[in-house]
Order: structure tokens, then sequence, then C-alpha cells
């Protein structure tokens, strides 16, 4: 059952979510440019853009003020720590829309591939839709290094997880209201880990993912710690893969309890 059909005539609603930390010198830019497409090409959605400054100190949260006071389809949270997943967390879950994404504000998937996102979960019956840069029709402009560590990671994934999806990181993606309400609070990790973690819950509890090929050019001023946030996301996957097996033990033990 499609979200339409669970609402009849009533329009969709769509909260277009994105996260920033220091972006003060690019927001203004990639909200314009949100704006322009959503205007053009999501008549039939109503619509509104949730910019989430999470701890920035470089006046970020200002241009997004200047923003929200401008538009009466923007609007603005600051929170004052630091974490794209704790961003996602907030937007999300505070949000009432019936279908939630983000981005990141560098653009680096190109925006005509939103319409399938949304799509996925508002028409066709998908709980959560993912851009992939690692499906063979996905035009990807990235350094080897990043192109490199991208794919062990997702091997990493298939191989202590089991996933099935293709491309856990991408920064482009969306989500049902009923998910959102039943994943999210399930998931532990803050930061970078976060998409990882709600992907991996939606599998393995039956929800359904839909893959998304897309363009994607690398920001050559993205500002993730590449050897960092790759070993937090090892150490997520360890972790998660622990708690997933002892969440299947004890439910085996309490069937056999109950048997």
């Amino acid at each position: 059952m499609t979200i339409q059909d669970n609402q009849g005539a009533a329009p969709i609603t769509v909260d277009v979510v994105i996260p920033v930390l220091n972006e003060a010198h690019v927001l203004e830019k990639s909200v314009q440019t949100v704006r322009g497409f959503l205007n053009q090409n999501f008549t039939d959605y109503e619509w509104r853009i949730v910019i989430v400054d999470n701890g920035s100190t470089d006046g970020t949260d200002q241009v997004g003020l200047r923003l929200s006071d401008l538009f009466s389809d923007v609007h603005l949270i600051h929170l004052t720590q630091k974490g794209r997943g704790r961003a996602l967390r907030h937007a999300w879950m505070q949000s009432k829309a019936d279908v939630v994404c983000y981005m990141d504000v560098d653009l680096s998937t190109d925006l005509s591939f939103l319409p399938a996102l949304i799509g996925a979960i508002a028409h066709n019956g998908y709980d959560v839709a993912t851009g992939s840069r690692l499906m063979k029709e996905s035009k990807i402009k990235r350094s080897l290094n990043r192109e490199i560590i991208s794919r062990c990671y997702n091997l990493l994934l298939k191989a202590i997880l089991f996933t099935r999806f293709s491309d856990a990181q991408c920064g482009f993606k969306a989500v049902s209201r009923k998910a959102v309400d039943r994943i999210v609070p399930q998931i532990v990790d803050q930061s970078w880990f976060f998409d990882t973690e709600l992907l991996v819950l939606a599998q393995k509890q039956g929800y359904r993912i839909k893959d998304i090929p897309i363009v994607w050019i690398e920001d050559d001023d993205s500002r993730v710690k590449i050897a960092r946030t790759a070993w937090d996301d090892i150490k997520g996957v360890f972790r998660l893969r622990w708690q997933l097996w002892r969440g299947f033990a004890q439910a085996h033990e309490v069937s056999r309890e109950e048997s």
C-alpha cells in the first residue's frame, strides 16, 4: 500500500533535510538550488527544506536563520552538538512529514534523481530509498582512494552483516514515516555510521529498501576525515553484529522457554 493509497487525496508531505557543519560559505547557494528544483519538480508534494546546523562556529546558523526568515518553506534547527546522525535523528523524529530525506549540502548527488528517491517511498511501496554510487548504472567522479575505501567497506558489510543493499554511506536517502518512527529510536550511532545502522536494521526487520543509481561528483572541499571515519565505521559494524546476534540469541532463548 502506498502513502497516497493510505491518505486518499491528501497531498504527500516531504521534508528535505540538509545537515550542516561550518558550511556558511555554501549553504545559501545550495538551499537556493534545492528550492528551485523543488518548486519546478515537486508541485504534487507539500514540501519544506529543513537545515540542521549541528555545532557550527562559522556563522552557518545565521545564514540558516536568514534563509528561514526569507522563505516560508525553509526551516532551521540549531543543535549545539556535532554528528550527522544526531542531526538526522533530531530532524526526522521531530518531523511530521510522510516522507523524510536528506542530502549533503555540497549537492554531490545530481538533484535529478530526487524524484525517484521520494517516489520510491511515496508511490512504490518502499520503506527506505538510498542513492548508490556502486551500481553499474551510476556515474561517479571521485578519487581512487575513496573509491577503494567505499568498495571495501561495503564488501565488509556483506561479509559480516549479510547486507543486500549496495552503498551504505551515500548521503542521499529517503525514509517513510513508519520506518522513521520504528527504526530511528533503535539506532545507537550519532555520527557517520548512522546511515549504515539505519539500512541494516531496516533490512533485518523486513522493511523494503530501494537502491537507486545516481550521478555523483566528489566535493573537493569535503571535511570528512576518511581514516577516522572508516575506523569508527568498522567498530560500528562489529558492535552491530554483536547486537544483532545477542538479540537473536535472546529471542531464541525466550522461544525455548515458552515451548
